[in-house]
């Protein structure tokens, strides 16, 4: 056995002893890959085991996540801290090892996989935000950011609508750095491929404007390091390599089959493997000798330590420039944010026009996009409704730089391509599209809460009120949604100065967030809130002397129909407070003292919100009604969707009296059954 077949198989043999162990897991994928990882990370990738965070190191993606034993072999025999403890305990409670890779979990692994097609899409946006970062900061004499994007997908990957997407967007853009490798095994979870899966890949991504490297034996350790050393001579295209393997390689009775792609072998096989391999060892035995070779903390440091020299160079002539790469590289925002903050929520306070909260969004990203450089958006075909562009914004286009993109009609490529982005570093990325389009992109948002990658989500023409485009484009039940997903903060502003704040959190917050915004005009309402309470997420907008006999709680547009309820109960000897709750999901996470403070223990509520009301009542802890939409709009003119579906100030009005007098009434019958039975 050749010292190569050796490192390939140790790959193969841990993954298979994992799997068995686990009793569950994907062998067939790490089985047929092992030569094409053996050749890329042993003579090609850039790394340092000792220091994940290295900031220009190469990436490496997993797109096929299923095949995560793969990767944690890897990244076990070539010194990153995974244990062969941690490799016993694949699959298990709080391992480091879970059955497919997670960012932020597993040392080494830069983004989680697992949804099909989605880490390519990943490794989209970290290649493009490389080649950004490298226009923006290299210099003639000294090319700081200077690494490549590698990634590993399969016919699955390549089947799924994102792929498409993304691989257009790369080809547009001239992505040389990036490098990707498809698992050509003819094999899926129903079979072989041929019967569902019959596009010519080499066309399709010469169409879309890659190299294509085809028909490379996956097998063949020469042929994987030539084709690997053309790619990396491409300078304008990013590179397909095509790879034909054998899924489950080294399995006797199992390879090429379906049945190896997602199950153990079962102990038979797996000790037909071993004579198969001719590998004599026990299970999650590795040789010393195999370990000394693959193990590339040596190599990885020796390589940082020469990236840091340059930037030590770096420091000394461009000192200014160096200080903000690495506050950007650290995702640390500068000391005077908060400052900035405040202030641009005062002015917001200042103007007195009734705009819709995507232009008030627009005026929010002008002013950030001139004092946080880091910042980098677009919108998916909706650029002049979404408001997502600013003045003087230059777009990225084939190998040029700039800070606009314009990704097409790709809501799911958008926010996949945001994900790698984020997870890359160096850029806080933002993104717009219709509300209701959301669902197009909903893995991958659900994803960005997964890894808690800082994306910025515009959604606009946020409900009915967008009107006559009719209940196609009329969101109803995705806020709603769209709050349900952990770690995701949703923010749906009432006027000027709410977006403010909700662009200022969104900018510090270490997750995603989306911000929900109207097509139509909403009056200046918070003119004298206080920015800290706004930022909790909800606070009182209005009210009257002493305790309240109702509290009011409206989000977005519908605030101001809180404001003009109030008034007319007013007249009707009803003391409403009106509560303006940008974000649930903000205003869950304060102290009880806080949000006690805003919605009395004690007092009936009223939510008004032109969405879905079910999640609205777990806010009534005396009870009370949700106005909303629980049903599919229509097309019309917003204002008459309005007063057809009952989201109007009178119709608040009536029913919280209506409301109120049925409460009271059953009160009074409660006294009158404790007093006639005697039961105090």
């Amino acid at each position: 056995m050749s010292s190569a077949n050796l490192l390939s198989n140790a790959i193969r043999i841990l993954s298979v002893d994992a799997i068995e162990k686990a009793g569950s897991g994907h062998p067939g994928m790490p089985m047929g890959m092992a030569d094409i990882a053996y050749v890329l990370w042993n003579k090609y990738l850039r790394h340092n085991p000792k220091d994940c965070n290295w900031p220009d190191r190469d990436r490496f993606v997993l797109s096929n996540g299923h095949g995560s034993m793969l990767l944690y072999s890897l990244l076990h025999l070539s010194g990153y801290d995974i244990s062969i403890s941690d490799i016993k305990s694949f699959r298990q409670f709080n391992s480091l090892t879970p059955g497919h890779p997670e960012h932020g979990q597993t040392p080494g692994v830069e983004t989680t996989t697992g949804p099909l097609g989605q880490g390519f899409a990943n490794a989209v946006g970290m290649a493009l935000a490389e080649f950004l970062l490298a226009k923006e900061f290299n210099r003639p004499d000294l090319e700081l950011i200077n690494h490549r994007t590698y990634v590993f997908l399969g016919d699955g990957c390549l089947m799924e609508g994102i792929s498409h997407e993304a691989a257009s967007l790369a080809g547009t853009w001239g992505l040389n750095k990036l490098i990707a490798f498809w698992d050509d095994n003819g094999i899926s979870i129903d079979g072989s491929v041929e019967k569902w899966f019959t596009e010519d890949v080499k066309k399709r991504f010469e169409s879309y404007g890659w190299l294509v490297i085809f028909s490379v034996d996956g097998h063949d350790i020469d042929a994987i390091d030539k084709a690997i050393s053309r790619a990396h001579k491409e300078i304008h295209r990013p590179v397909l390599i095509c790879c034909r393997t054998k899924i489950g390689y080294g399995s006797p009775n199992k390879i090429g089959t379906a049945e190896v792609h997602g199950s153990p072998l079962g102990s038979s096989e797996v000790a037909k493997v071993r004579l198969q391999l001719s590998w004599q060892y026990e299970p999650f035995f590795i040789p010393e000798g195999v370990y000394k070779a693959w193990d590339a903390t040596d190599k990885g440091r020796h390589s940082q330590k020469i990236w840091e020299n340059l930037f030590s160079r770096y420091k000394e002539l461009y000192p200014d420039d160096a200080a903000e790469l690495s506050r950007r590289w650290r995702n640390v925002l500068p000391d005077s944010f908060n400052e900035w903050s405040r202030q641009l929520f005062t002015n917001a306070q200042k103007d007195e026009r009734t705009l819709a909260t995507r232009k008030s969004s627009q005026i929010c990203i002008d002013e950030w996009t001139k004092l946080l450089p880091e910042i980098i958006g677009g919108s998916a075909d909706l650029t002049p409704s979404n408001l997502t562009k600013w003045p003087n914004a230059e777009s990225v286009s084939k190998q040029t730089p700039g800070r606009y993109i314009h990704y097409g009609v790709r809501e799911f490529g958008l926010s996949a391509i945001m994900n790698g982005i984020a997870l890359h570093g160096g850029y806080v990325p933002f993104g717009g599209t219709f509300l209701t389009f959301s669902d197009y992109a909903r893995n991958s948002i659900r994803m960005s809460a997964l890894m808690a990658t800082r994306c910025i989500y515009i959604f606009t023409h946020d409900s009915i009120g967008l009107g006559e485009d009719g209940p196609t484009h009329q969101p109803i039940e995705h806020v709603e949604s769209l709050r349900l997903i952990p770690n995701m903060m949703v923010w749906r502003p009432c006027d000027q100065a709410e977006t403010s704040a909700a662009w200022s959190f969104a900018l510090s917050y270490s997750g995603p967030t989306a911000l929900i915004l109207s097509r139509q005009n909403t009056p200046p309402l918070a003119i004298k809130a206080d920015y800290s309470n706004v930022s909790c997420g909800a606070y009182i907008l209005l009210e009257g002397q002493g305790k309240p006999d109702v509290i009011i709680i409206a989000t977005g547009t519908e605030v101001a129909i809180a404001v003009e309820a109030r008034a007319i109960l007013q007249t009707r000897d009803v003391n409403a407070r009106v509560v303006s709750m940008p974000s649930t999901t903000v205003f869950d996470r304060q102290t009880d003292i806080y949000r006690e403070s805003v919605l009395l223990p004690g007092v009936p509520c009223v939510s008004v919100e032109s969405g879905v009301t079910r999640g609205w009542y777990r806010y009534f802890s005396a009870g009370g009604i949700a106005i909303g939409i629980d049903h599919f709009g229509a097309s019309a003119p917003c204002e008459v969707l309005y007063e057809a579906f009952g989201l109007t100030a009178l119709r608040v009005a009536d029913d919280t009296c209506d409301f109120l007098s049925s409460a009271q009434k059953k009160i009074l019958r409660e006294m009158d059954y404790e007093k006639d039975t005697g039961c105090y």
